[in-house]
């Protein structure tokens, strides 16, 4: 993650390494330089009970991953078995793309990455989920 630049709000919390920082009063910006630290802003997480679509498990579980809350070994060979059962439903090129990132990514340690590359698949699979209901 390094050269990592957050812009904070507010009050706003975010996990580094495992450890809860909340922002101050204030707007803040950080420079991150530590290579592969683990971070999540807090508003952008999942929680358990919202993981309920196939791409929203994947990102939860990548979320564990980088949160420190999984161990990393099975984490891995469990995202990269999800990530191959979603290439299965996904086929167009956007997605393959952002797969193929993701598992990359993973392959790397860099978890950010590959939960920032899963999480933009979560548009797409709003709409198919919503064409199919209609």
């Amino acid at each position: 993650m390094s050269g990592l630049v957050l812009k904070l709000s507010p009050r706003e919390r975010l996990l580094i390494n495992g450890a809860v920082i909340e922002n101050g009063d204030r707007r803040t910006r950080l420079s991150i330089l530590t290579a592969n630290a683990n971070i999540l802003r807090l508003r952008d997480a999942i929680h358990p009970e919202e993981a309920r679509t196939p791409v929203r498990r994947v990102c939860y579980a990548a979320q564990l991953l980088l949160s420190g809350d999984i161990e990393p070994e099975i984490a891995r060979r469990q995202l990269l078995h999800q990530i191959e059962a979603l290439s299965q439903a996904l086929t167009d090129p956007d997605s393959r793309t952002q797969l193929a990132r993701a598992t990359d990514t993973l392959l790397e340690g860099e978890y950010y990455q590959c939960l920032k590359s899963l999480r933009a698949l979560l548009p797409r699979e709003e709409r198919l989920l919503a064409h199919g209901s209609t």
